[in-house]
């Protein structure tokens, strides 16, 4: 009954596909997907633009068999359709002279066109701002959250859908990464300029990558080898004297083998104080990160291989001339410093094995792994860890037809400690994909880990894309995720702090369920048009590991829920381009995330109740000028106990480009209106005393920076 009942819905699927259609792949010479190239069939206005994977679909059209395809900096194509299912697009890099050169501008963020909620956020995007690493480059982002853990580390957090970063899984290159030990400086340990581009999932993400993302997924894609060979250079210097230098170069030893050489420096070596609290505003930082990838590529092989080193020593506290201020009490003349210093070494090897590239049958093994060592001392404090990590994946995947798709894998994920019990976790997934001519996406997957901490547990997920017309965009999704909790790997920084920090004995493993829903509206204003997004999401955690900073000002204790817990998101965003060359971004979202705290369910502290943003780009007509500005809006929020709340601030950045046939130079400036949040440091004056506490951070905690930098492009 159920096997007939299975063959009637895929049959009334079909029957409402009977218009042909056209699936097919814009790729360049090296094998990889050009993200929003034009795809129009000739002599016509109909096309479509590829999504993030570089696909496309077209629907067919009488009396017409050429595809024409434009993409910046390729020549055009023309290809002829002979009435195929499926087309793969090859475009060659540059520009015929005797042909008629068609611009346009690539969006900075554009949405996937799958069933998941996916915002890309490219090249185009990320020269918006300094964007000095990973932490800096949601500056001009509506939906991701980047606040300072603390005012003396300098380490950043994610908040994403108004829930921390440890509830985000990090990603690179579509690998699992920065764990454990690596995750409260992780933001920092990805220089802006070797990211090709960031991939931000809100909600349930793919089972494909585990079962870690409870609000979302971001994965960060480095510079290809692959592409055009050239030599970057990039320098950086800011008001602060902090200088940043990157090399990136691309090598093709042959039509099949490329590589790619990607080098950091950074030393921010000046110690400022602006609110005079003898406390170092920022700490100095010297960080050196180099990294070595290679692509190998056959029409039936691929094969993507790199390594990747890291050394950084940050120092921080007390100034050298705190002993001058009266007020400040020291112990045997000693002053409270931070020193942190971390080593950091990993790798993957890539292999994908072509079956059959007309179906995107292919079978993929991906090896990852990774070595974290980090000595760090908070005042009296001691806090060294070690950390290993090694992780397979096994993935088949096919397009029965280009409506049915199937991926399936295993994996197999260890995480080693020197303090901590280790933990190895294996699990198999599999994940079904409709998609009735991208109107109608249905995805669903499911995958069983087992973990020899905590046993057997079961991850579904489900995702659906209506397509009501091609102005108005449909998406639900619904899903759970699982984490471990490893309390002080995750919150070391709370050592920066008097608090005695008390962890409970047998902390479960978290599980929440996350549910979401998206409409987007396209609809045009004046012969442009304007997009309207509107989303909501809500997390619900069946079990959590508490961090209680409100029932004793002098402890953190982390425990088990017992009680409700979760977060609301609701958002809105509209984007119009009021003329030529100019865009204007507009959003707005509130959060109401609340959890059982020593028996009460209360608002979950230093967490902003709603964020406003607005962000304005302006490109001359030739595009040798670029103009920036964005102004963020943080809402209010609740301290811990005793603290009170803290209050709504503004923050203005701007930045100026110009452009050069070999680059461009800019400068800008952040925190314009030069909102300081006051006293950052509770106790600053008595650092060895019982109420001292540099935690309790809600706001910037240093005022106007100026910056400039240059990028120099050579390509051969």
């Amino acid at each position: 009954m159920k096997k007939s009942v299975l063959t009637s819905v895929f049959a009334l699927l079909s029957a409402f596909s009977s218009v042909a259609q056209v699936m097919g792949v814009v790729k360049d010479t090296q094998g990889n997907a050009l993200v929003a190239a034009n795809v129009v069939w000739k002599g016509t206005n109909i096309g479509v633009m590829t999504d993030g994977d570089g696909k496309f679909i077209l629907e067919s059209q009488p009396d017409v068999n050429e595809i024409v395809t434009t993409y910046v900096g390729y020549k055009n194509d023309t290809t002829l359709w002979n009435g195929a299912d499926f087309v793969e697009i090859t475009m060659i890099a540059g520009v015929d002279l005797d042909d008629v050169v068609v611009k346009a501008s690539r969006p900075g963020i554009m949405k996937a066109k799958g069933a998941q909620n996916i915002e890309i956020i490219s090249n185009t995007e990320l020269v918006r701002a300094a964007c000095c690493n990973l932490g800096e480059s949601f500056t001009t982002n509506p939906s991701v959250d980047v606040n300072y853990t603390d005012a003396a580390t300098g380490a950043k957090q994610i908040r994403l859908l108004g829930l921390s970063g440890t509830y985000v899984q990090m990603m690179t290159e579509n690998v699992p990464a920065f764990r454990g030990a690596a995750a409260p400086f992780a933001l920092g340990y990805i220089p802006g300029p070797w990211m090709q581009s960031i991939q931000v999932s809100k909600g349930a993400a793919t089972v494909k990558n585990g079962y870690e993302s409870v609000t979302g997924q971001i994965n960060v894609e480095y510079l290809k080898p692959q592409s055009e060979e050239t030599l970057d250079v990039n320098l950086y210097l800011d008001s602060r004297l902090k200088l940043e230098s990157n090399i990136e170069g691309n090598l093709h030893l042959n039509d099949k083998l490329s590589s790619g050489l990607l080098a950091h420096y950074e030393n921010a070596f000046l110690e400022h104080d602006g609110n005079g609290d003898g406390f170092m505003d920022m700490p100095k930082v010297q960080q050196f990160d180099v990294m070595n990838r290679w692509m190998y590529r056959t029409p039936h092989y691929i094969m993507q291989a790199a390594v990747k080193a890291l050394k950084e020593d940050r120092t921080g506290g007390q100034m050298e001339d705190a002993h001058n201020h009266s007020k400040t009490l020291l112990i045997d003349n000693q002053l409270y410093r931070i020193d942190i210093g971390t080593e950091r070494y990993e790798g993957f090897l890539k292999n994908a094995f072509i079956i059959d590239d007309a179906h995107n049958t292919n079978v993929a093994l991906i090896l990852s792994g990774s070595y974290h060592n980090m000595n760090a001392l908070y005042g009296l404090r001691r806090y060294d860890v070690e950390e290993n990590n090694a992780y397979a994946q096994l993935l088949f995947e096919t397009d029965f037809t280009p409506r049915h798709n199937l991926s399936a894998g295993l994996s197999f994920n260890h995480d080693g400690f020197d303090i901590l019990n280790d933990e190895n976790v294996g699990g198999a997934y599999a994940q079904y994909t409709f998609n009735l001519d991208e109107k109608l996406v249905l995805m669903a997957g499911f995958r069983g880990d087992y973990s020899d901490i905590y046993g057997a547990f079961f991850t579904p997920r489900t995702h659906a894309k209506w397509t009501v017309d091609e102005h108005l965009k449909l998406r639900l999704s619904a899903g759970k995720g699982y984490r471990t909790s490893r309390p002080m790997l995750e919150n070391h920084n709370l050592l920066a702090s008097s608090r005695q920090i008390i962890v409970d004995d047998n902390l479960k493993q978290e599980e929440a369920w996350n549910y979401g829903a998206s409409v987007s509206l396209d609809f045009e204003i004046f012969h442009k048009d304007l997009n309207i997004n509107v989303e909501y999401f809500y997390t619900d955690f069946m079990n959590q590991v508490v961090t209680d900073l409100d029932s004793d000002a002098h402890e953190v204790r982390f425990y088990n829920l017992d009680g409700k817990s979760f977060s609301h998101t609701l958002q809105i965003d509209a984007k119009y381009p009021f003329f030529e060359g100019f865009s204007l971004l507009v959003a707005f979202r509130l959060n109401d995330v609340r959890t059982t705290i020593n028996g009460m369910l209360r608002e979950k502290p230093l967490t902003s109740r709603y964020k406003g943003l607005l962000t304005a780009s302006y490109k001359t007509p030739l595009e040798i000028w670029q103009f920036d500005v964005t102004l963020q809006l943080n809402g209010g929020g609740r301290m811990p106990e005793p603290y009170g709340d803290f209050k709504p601030y503004q923050i203005l950045n701007a930045q100026i480009t110009k452009w050069f046939r070999w680059g461009n130079i800019y400068v800008g400036g952040e925190n314009l209106t030069s909102f300081k949040q006051k006293n950052p440091i509770v106790g600053c004056h008595d650092p060895w005393g019982d109420n001292f506490d540099a935690t309790m951070i809600w706001g910037p905690i240093d005022g106007i920076m100026v910056y400039a930098g240059v990028k120099w492009k050579m390509t051969k």
